[in-house]
């Protein structure tokens, strides 16, 4: 089972997981279309939902209970979460339910939850997380870990001046960095291998190099990517593209650059209105030029209570949810009694299919039982 890792300080500032990380800005994936960008606005508390082709209109606004810090999604486009106040939300992006709440009080650590314990049928049951990874001394600015499931590396940035890199299956730090400034955008190459790229708070960008545990510099002695303004705009976010020859960072001195990591040069250069908050490379989806596209199935409203039927609300959409059920010895599909929407038709929908759930087992027990009977059966 794959593992959901997140941050949570005082407030939540980043959450990045096995999930493409987007701070401000997320994308969700149906198959391999890009259908929605959603967006959290600095010091509000909804998320801005867009079309991907309609990007001039704005689709939906989802209110959340607090201020948004941090949004981001998997890569499978299955589910949302959100850093609110001092708490991680974590929705289900089909239904619009809310899955959990987690929050665990404690500054300068990053957590790794297992997606098996999150996303489970029992609500009163509160998800303890795998691993605390806590050898930071001040609070954590960044957060990056790989793709590679549950053998992937977690890098953490922090306040203290240091990077510290992490096995995510057994929670085990591996290096630690330490910086003459504090570093607030750290990533890795996409092997998880080779470098570690460091975004500090004077406005330079640092190259760690994996194999040898040094830094790479110019002949100098200077920082290996030099573009960004040096007199205190941070380095808000860095990403490395799949295949690991260009760089891109943002920084509070309103742009954002991209470089060629090999020659160390910048090779362009984007101006904003206002400080970056994050930037992220991710293939271009195959629909994206094409204007006549749209989203095959709509976004629905998202909860803001884990009981939302008994906070009086509801969904627009009908559906049934099916959750693996949790404590079982046995795979055993439990039929979910949150009905979105009270009409009759839904009450019969739900009646079939639990009169379907039955005739399945009875069939698959039957097939089970003749199986067994042939292939013990002397000959």
């Amino acid at each position: 089972m794959r593992s959901l890792s997140s941050l949570s300080i005082q407030p939540v500032k980043t959450i990045r997981a096995l999930f493409q990380d987007v701070s401000a800005v997320l994308e969700l994936h149906s198959g391999t279309n890009l259908l929605y960008i959603l967006g959290a606005q600095l010091g509000k508390n909804f998320i801005n939902v867009w079309e991907m082709q309609r990007k001039d209109q704005l689709q939906q606004k989802i209110v959340c209970p607090g201020i948004v810090t941090c949004l981001t999604a998997s890569p499978n486009g299955l589910y949302l979460v959100a850093g609110i106040a001092e708490a991680i939300y974590f929705w289900e992006v089909s239904t619009g339910n809310l899955l959990a709440i987690l929050n665990r009080g404690k500054e300068n650590l990053a957590l790794v939850w297992s997606l098996a314990s999150v996303v489970q049928l029992d609500l009163s049951l509160t998800p303890e997380p795998r691993h605390d990874l806590c050898r930071h001394s001040l609070p954590i600015t960044d957060i990056h870990c790989g793709l590679m499931g549950p053998q992937s590396r977690v890098a953490t940035a922090s306040l203290d001046q240091t990077v510290k890199l992490w096995e995510l299956s057994s929670g085990e730090m591996l290096l630690s960095v330490l910086f003459d400034v504090g570093i607030m955008s750290v990533t890795l190459d996409p092997c998880e291998y080779y470098h570690l790229f460091c975004g500090g708070s004077d406005g330079g960008i640092f190259q760690v190099s994996l194999c040898s545990q040094t830094f790479q510099s110019d002949n100098k002695g200077n920082q290996v990517f030099k573009g960004h303004s040096l007199q205190g705009k941070l380095v808000t976010c860095l990403s490395v593209s799949m295949d690991g020859t260009l760089l891109l960072s943002g920084s509070h001195e309103e742009t954002i650059r991209l470089w060629d990591i090999q020659s160390k040069q910048s090779i362009r250069s984007i101006n904003h209105k206002g400080p970056v908050t994050n930037a992220l490379i991710i293939p271009a989806p195959a629909n994206m030029f094409l204007p006549d596209s749209r989203p095959g199935i709509p976004l629905p409203r998202f909860s803001r209570h884990l009981n939302p039927l008994e906070q009086g609300e509801g969904t627009e959409t009908g559906g049934v949810c099916l959750r693996l059920a949790p404590h079982t010895q046995e795979p055993q599909w439990w039929l979910s009694k949150c009905v979105f929407g009270n009409g009759e038709n839904t009450k019969v929908r739900v009646s079939e299919l639990e009169e379907e759930e039955r005739t399945l087992k009875k069939v698959n027990k039957d097939l089970y039982d003749f199986s067994t009977l042939l292939l013990t059966k002397p000959s």
